[in-house]
């Protein structure tokens, strides 16, 4: 083995699933900034309604990844914070 322990490894796998739940939401804003609350459009301007379309296609895709990585990454947080406590209970109550 490499000598790393486990807690680190889990400290690495959710420092990267953390990095791309972040570059998911900062591309999840920069595409919501192109979407607008209300449209008043005359049969001339469809096209501005087939962009707002288009946005709310890439707003529905994103929304399962952003979900799944959130909560991918609060949950590890979780068990790597159990495991930290675990770890340092053992510690303590190791015998001399």
């Amino acid at each position: 083995m490499s000598g790393v322990s486990p807690l680190t490894w889990m400290l690495l796998i959710w420092g990267t699933i953390t990095a791309v739940f972040v570059v998911l939401m900062i591309y999840r804003s920069l595409v919501a900034m192109r979407e607008d609350d209300q449209l008043f459009l005359d049969p001339a301007e469809s096209k501005m309604q087939e962009e707002q379309n288009e946005v709310q296609r890439k707003m529905n895709r994103l929304t399962p990844y952003t979900k799944g990585f959130g909560f991918a990454s609060a949950g590890l947080l979780v068990v790597i914070a159990g495991l930290w406590v675990y770890q340092a209970l053992t510690r303590f109550n190791a015998p001399p």
